[in-house]
This record gives C-alpha cells, sequence and structure tokens, in this order.
C-alpha cells in the first residue's frame, strides 16, 4: 500500500456529481443550507444531508449554526483553490459543461473565487502586481515584496495586520477560465474586499459573477495596469 496523503478518498468526494455541485455552488463563499445546496444538486433534502456529512468528513466542507438554521461553506480557501485548479485543468482536457448566455462574458471577466477575485480581470491584478514589482513569482511562488508592501499601504491597506494572520499572504490559484494564475491568499482577498466595500464593485445576486462600478472600472484599471 503507498504511504503518504490519501488522494483517492478526497477524488471519491469530489468525484460524485451532486457532490461536485454541492461544491462548486460555495465556491462563491457564501454559506447555504442543505436545502439550497439540495436544488444545486438536483437531489432531495434526504440524499443531500448524506452528500453533506460525507463531505464535512472529509475535511472539505465546514458547518455553522445560526440559531435553529444550519449552514455550509466550503472548510478553507484551500478547498477553493483546490476546486478552481480542477476546473482549469479539466476545461485543458476539453471537458467542459457547456452553459452560454448572457453572463459567460461577465462570469469571464471577473468573479469571485470562494474570496478572491478571478477571471481575466484576477490574472490581470496579478500580472500587475508582478510587472510592478509589488510581488515576486518565482514558479507558484509568490511573495509581497518591499516595495509592494509600500505601494499597498499607500492604497489603504493594512499589511501588517494580514501578515498577523495564519493564512498565507500570497497564494497562487489557478483560474479555469484564464488557465492562468490569479492571486489568493489573505492579501488577495483583502483586494477584493476593498473594492466591494466601497460600493467600487458587487456580486451580482445568485452568481459568482463581480461587476464594478465606472468609477470601480477606472480605478481598477488605474491600480492595475497592463505590463508594458
Amino acid at each position: 500500500m503507498a504511504e503518504g496523503p490519501d488522494i483517492a478518498r478526497i477524488a471519491s468526494l469530489i468525484g460524485d456529481p451532486a457532490r461536485s455541485n454541492m461544491l462548486l455552488a460555495l465556491l462563491g463563499g457564501k454559506a447555504l443550507t442543505a436545502t439550497e445546496l439540495a436544488g444545486a444538486a438536483g437531489v432531495t433534502l434526504q440524499t443531500a444531508s448524506s452528500h453533506l456529512s460525507k463531505l464535512e468528513e472529509g475535511g472539505l466542507l465546514a458547518q455553522r449554526k445560526q440559531g435553529r438554521h444550519r449552514y455550509f461553506a466550503l472548510a478553507d480557501g484551500h478547498v477553493g483553490e483546490m476546486i478552481e485548479g480542477l476546473m482549469s485543468f479539466s476545461a485543458t482536457r476539453g471537458h467542459l459543461r457547456h452553459r452560454t448566455g448572457p453572463k459567460e462574458p461577465e462570469l469571464r471577466k471577473a468573479r469571485i473565487c470562494y474570496d478572491h477575485l478571478a477571471g481575466d480581470y484576477g490574472v490581470r491584478m496579478l500580472d500587475s502586481l508582478v510587472a510592478q514589482g509589488a510581488i515576486r513569482a518565482e514558479d507558484e511562488a509568490l511573495t509581497l515584496t518591499t516595495e509592494g508592501e509600500a505601494l499597498l499601504e499607500t492604497r489603504g491597506l493594512d499589511i501588517g495586520r494580514l501578515r498577523a494572520k495564519r493564512r498565507p499572504l500570497c497564494r497562487a490559484c489557478l483560474d479555469w477560465s484564464e488557465r492562468r494564475t490569479h492571486l489568493a491568499g489573505s492579501l488577495g482577498a483583502e483586494l477584493l474586499t476593498y473594492f466591494l466595500e466601497r460600493g467600487l464593485a458587487r456580486r451580482v445576486e445568485e452568481s459568482r459573477i463581480i461587476r464594478f462600478s465606472p468609477e470601480g472600472e477606472r480605478q481598477f484599471l488605474a491600480w492595475f495596469p497592463l505590463p508594458g
């Protein structure tokens, strides 16, 4: 028997269509009820409860209680990054679920991936920060530079507070639509939060789409110009 991490167990948990649909529904970062997840998976509430128990036991989901209600969310950012990576890998192999429509271009432009920005704008953000010398990229390892820390603090981000968290400051997350890396970790989450809390961007209801206001678009493009 091979020693080391048991990838077969995780693969079996994700490989079930109903469970994979539940995980995808939670990729937007919102906690959902068992009833909502049953609808996303297309199964009965009883069947959904069984699936949720397995996902929770496998360390992929965390349960939150509020009064009489129970909510489920991805256990942490690592789960979201794993799912996004699997989506990207599936796309490179031609395994796509086609659901074209007016929302698709917006989804590819800017969307939430657990708690950070993904899509074209997510990739642009990282590319621009690397080009500005704010982040140093060595293969998949991302490091905020001293110059980058100073730059982001002039824009109102408290990097010292982010460093104090147990979560990594910068992480590379493979983007399924762009098939390139975008910025995750506490810094990626904080940059998206900056635009959301100031009303410069908003999440479209019942969707992972992030839509920028005209002023938000102007500020985002100014902060993250394309490398020349």
